[in-house]
């Protein structure tokens, strides 16, 4: 059973809005780019081992999850709960030929002859055990937890040295996930929680889950007055989308959109701020209407806080989720 379904992380929808609103030519453009293909690998990576988990119905799925454990916060790739163990999976979506170097504990890439290192999966994985554990005993609850380092893309050759046991017996391709998993419960046949436990576990787990509140103009050291404002064309992209007559259209090739705001609205909430008001809306979207403002935020049922003259509207993921506009590009 899968306790939460796993979404288009915030970081990933922040580059998007961030990247449709910064000029072409602005200089940080390319390295913004660059992290949101990586991003993005890294996701598909974690869709692709959910085809390999998706029957393990006798396990807890939790997808996605940041944790305090009382001096730092874990986050976790994805958690498999069952009677017996608990698994963690930290899954990795790196092509090439990919070597666990057991001397400096780094991870090397090999790619049409460049080498690349990156920090060691194990000790991160190592890291979330040691940090879930912690966190599990403040709850007395008391379970194995193995962890494994999943490679989710089958063409990547992994290799070690024929020594370095951890990687050797915790390192697979996803495609191996459920003949290790058959050895786990080999290896813990006794089961720890009952199916009570498990649920109640897992629900504080989700409940106590703290997504990181990353600003992305201030990882990027970027201002307000670096990105364009106004409403873009789906069209055509640019930022000639004017009110004219209950709608909006485009004065550079006439498409019209109804949820042009709406869709502004989910830039301005991943790049600015959670919480809007008319006059912020209004100096946003260059519309000149106090009341236009006012009917097109309350149309949206949007939740709000204040006086009539005061008023803030709260904004939220779950919001454009409503309205379908989580898979923006």
């Amino acid at each position: 059973m899968t306790l939460n379904k796993r979404t288009s992380p915030d970081f990933i929808q922040s580059l998007q809005a961030l990247l449709r609103r910064l000029p072409g030519n602005h200089p940080k453009r390319a390295l913004i780019e660059k992290d949101l293909a990586k991003r993005k690998a890294g996701y598909r990576g974690e869709e692709a081992v959910e085809y390999f988990i998706k029957s393990l119905t006798e396990f807890t799925v939790i997808h996605d999850i940041r944790l305090y454990s009382g001096t730092e916060f874990f986050q976790i790739d994805t958690l498999l709960l069952s009677p017996s163990f608990i698994l963690i999976l930290e899954i990795k979506n790196i092509s090439g030929t990919i070597f666990f170097d057991p001397t400096f504990n780094q991870l090397i890439q090999t790619k049409q002859d460049n080498e690349k290192g990156f920090l060691d999966p194990l000790i991160q994985a190592r890291r979330q055990q040691k940090e879930l554990t912690k966190w599990l005993i403040d709850l007395k609850v008391n379970i194995p937890i193995e962890y494994l380092v999943v490679i989710s893309n089958p063409s990547t050759v992994i290799k070690t040295s024929s020594y370095h046991k951890n990687a050797l017996d915790r390192v697979l391709h996803a495609s191996h996930i459920l003949k290790r998993i058959d050895k786990l419960k080999v290896k813990y046949p006794e089961e720890k929680l009952t199916a009570k436990e498990i649920r109640k576990v897992s629900k504080t787990i989700v409940k106590k889950h703290n997504p990181a509140n990353y600003s992305v103009l201030k990882y990027y050291d970027l201002q307000e007055k670096d990105i364009i404002t106004g409403i873009q064309c789906h069209s055509c992209s640019k930022f000639t989308v004017e009110r004219v007559r209950g709608t909006w259209k485009c004065a550079a090739c006439n498409t019209v959109d109804k949820e042009a705001h709406i869709k502004t609205l989910q830039d301005y909430f991943y790049l600015i701020d959670s919480s809007i008001t008319n006059h912020q809306f209004r100096s946003f979207t260059y519309l000149s209407s106090s009341n236009i403002a006012k009917k097109l935020l309350t149309g949206m049922k949007l939740p709000y806080s204040g006086s009539f003259k005061n008023r803030t509207y709260h904004l939220s993921r779950e919001l454009f989720e409503k309205f379908n506009f989580t898979g923006r590009k």
